[in-house]
C-alpha cells in the first residue's frame, strides 16, 4: 500500500499544508504517471539501440528476443506506474476500483508475460523458414504447427494462473473441464473431427503450404494455401479458394504431384503404312535423338518401339521422362521433343498419318461431281478437289477419298 511508496513521497503529502489534501494527492498522482512516461520512453529508446546494434550480429535469436520483449518493456513500465499512482490515490480514496489494484497487477504481469513469448514464437517461426537467416531451413507446415501448440500452451497455462489469481480453484476448472469436455466432445463431433484431422495432417505430412494436390475421390485439385486446425485453404488452378474441412483427408486419396521427380511424356505417334519401309531407321533416329536431348532423364525408363497396326497408321510408341517437373517448362520440352519428332519423320520422306478411308467401287461405276454447272461428271479433268472418278475400262478399281463427300452414280 502506501507504505511501499517512497517515505518522502508520503511526508509530502501528509505535511505540506501549502495545498489541500486532494490538490497534493492530485499532483502526486500526476507526477507519477508524467514520471511513468518519461522512464517508459527512455526504456523503448534504450531497447531499440540495443536491438539495432544485435541486429549487426551473426545471432539472429538475440535480435528476436529483443524484438519481442521491445513492447512488453514500455508496457511493464507503464503498468508499474499506474499501479504507484493507483496505491497513492487508494490511501486517500473510498474507491471500490482502487481494492482491486494488487489483482490486476498480478493480471497485468501474467499479460506481459504471455504477450512477450507470443511475440517470440512469431519471430522464432520467421527465423526458422527463412533461407536468409538459417542456412537449411526448416519446413513451414511443421513450424507452423509447432508455433500454434505452442501458443495453445502458452495461452491456456495463462488462462489458469489468471483464474488461480483471482481466486478460483485450478482443481475445480479442471475437474469442471473433464465433465463438460464430454457433452461438448458429443455436441461437436465434427468439429474435433477436424481438429483431429489437422493434427494427422501436421503428423504425416502428406502435404504442405505451398504443394499442389489433388484427390482422385472427391473433386479438389489446387494448391494449398493454408493449413488450419479445422480447414484447409486449396486455391484452385482457376483462383477460386477451396475451403476443405481436414477430416476429408482422413477419409480419401490424396496425390501429391509437387513431389514428382520428373513429368513424363507418353505420345503415339502414327505414321504412313506407305513408309512401313523407314519404320526400323525412324524409330531408331527418334531413340538417338531422346538419349542425346540434354532436358530428357537418361536415368529413367526410356521407350521408343513400334507399337501396332492401327487402322489407318502404323503407330511409333514414345514414352520418357523429362528432368524438370515444372508445368510450363514441362510443356517446352514436350513441344521441342516433338518438332524433333517430326522433322526425323519428314527427313525421310515419310508423313504423319491421318485418318483415310479406301471404297472399292464396283465395275462400270464412277463418281460424279457435287456440284451442277461443272462440266461433265464423267470428265477427270473437270473434276472437283476432293472427288475422284473409278475406272470404267471394266476393270475393278478402287480409290481413296478425303475432305468433301463423293457421290457414287451408275452409268
Amino acid at each position: 500500500m502506501i507504505e511501499e511508496t517512497p517515505s518522502i513521497v508520503n511526508n509530502w503529502i501528509q505535511d505540506w499544508s501549502l495545498l489541500s489534501e486532494s490538490w497534493r494527492v492530485g499532483l502526486v498522482v500526476f507526477a507519477l504517471v508524467f514520471g511513468t512516461a518519461v522512464v517508459a520512453y527512455i526504456a523503448s529508446f534504450v531497447v531499440g539501440a540495443i536491438e539495432r546494434r544485435f541486429k549487426k550480429t551473426d545471432n539472429a535469436w538475440d535480435d528476436a528476443l529483443l524484438h519481442a520483449a521491445r513492447r512488453p518493456v514500455v508496457a511493464f513500465v507503464w503498468l508499474q506506474g499506474v499501479y504507484w499512482a493507483a496505491e497513492v490515490a487508494h490511501r486517500y480514496s473510498d474507491a471500490e476500483i482502487f481494492s482491486v489494484n494488487d489483482t490486476l497487477l498480478q493480471i497485468g504481469f501474467v499479460w506481459l508475460l504471455v504477450w512477450t513469448l507470443l511475440r517470440f514464437i512469431k519471430q522464432g517461426e520467421e527465423i526458422l523458414t527463412s533461407p536468409l537467416k538459417m542456412k537449411t531451413p526448416m519446413d513451414y507446415t511443421t513450424v507452423n504447427a509447432v508455433s500454434k501448440l505452442s501458443r495453445a500452451v502458452v495461452i491456456i497455462t495463462a488462462v489458469l494462473i489468471a483464474l488461480q489469481s483471482l481466486g478460483y480453484s485450478i482443481s475445480g476448472v479442471l475437474a469442471f473441464g473433464g465433465v463438460g469436455g464430454i457433452a461438448v466432445g458429443f455436441a461437436a463431433k465434427d468439429l474435433l473431427a477436424n481438429f483431429f484431422g489437422g493434427f494427422i495432417i501436421h503428423l504425416d505430412r502428406p502435404f504442405k503450404v505451398g504443394d499442389w494436390i489433388r484427390s482422385p475421390d472427391r473433386n479438389i485439385e489446387g494448391t494449398v494455401e493454408h493449413i488450419g486446425w479445422r480447414l484447409t485453404t486449396v486455391r484452385t488452378f482457376d483462383k477460386r479458394p477451396l475451403y476443405v474441412p481436414n477430416a476429408v483427408f482422413t477419409q480419401v486419396a490424396v496425390e501429391n504431384p509437387s513431389r514428382m521427380f520428373n513429368r513424363r511424356i507418353s505420345e503415339t505417334i502414327g505414321i504412313r503404312y506407305a513408309d512401313v519401309g523407314q519404320m526400323a531407321t525412324i524409330v531408331a533416329d527418334i531413340r538417338n535423338m531422346l538419349e542425346n536431348h540434354e532436358d530428357i532423364d537418361h536415368d529413367q525408363t526410356l521407350i521408343v518401339n513400334f507399337l501396332a497396326f492401327n487402322a489407318s497408321s502404323l503407330d511409333i510408341m514414345v514414352y520418357t521422362f523429362t528432368k524438370t517437373i515444372q508445368w510450363v517448362r514441362f510443356h517446352e520440352v514436350k513441344q521441342d521433343v516433338l518438332l524433333k519428332i517430326s522433322d526425323i519423320i519428314e527427313g525421310y520422306g515419310a508423313e504423319v498419318a491421318f485418318p483415310t478411308r479406301t471404297l472399292h467401287m464396283p465395275d462400270g461405276v464412277r463418281v460424279a461431281s457435287n456440284q451442277a454447272g461443272k462440266g461433265d461428271s464423267g470428265d477427270a479433268s473437270n473434276a472437283e478437289p476432293g472427288s475422284s472418278r473409278a475406272p470404267v475400262d471394266g476393270s475393278e478399281g478402287s480409290t481413296e477419298t478425303q475432305g468433301d463427300s463423293a457421290e457414287a452414280t451408275g452409268n
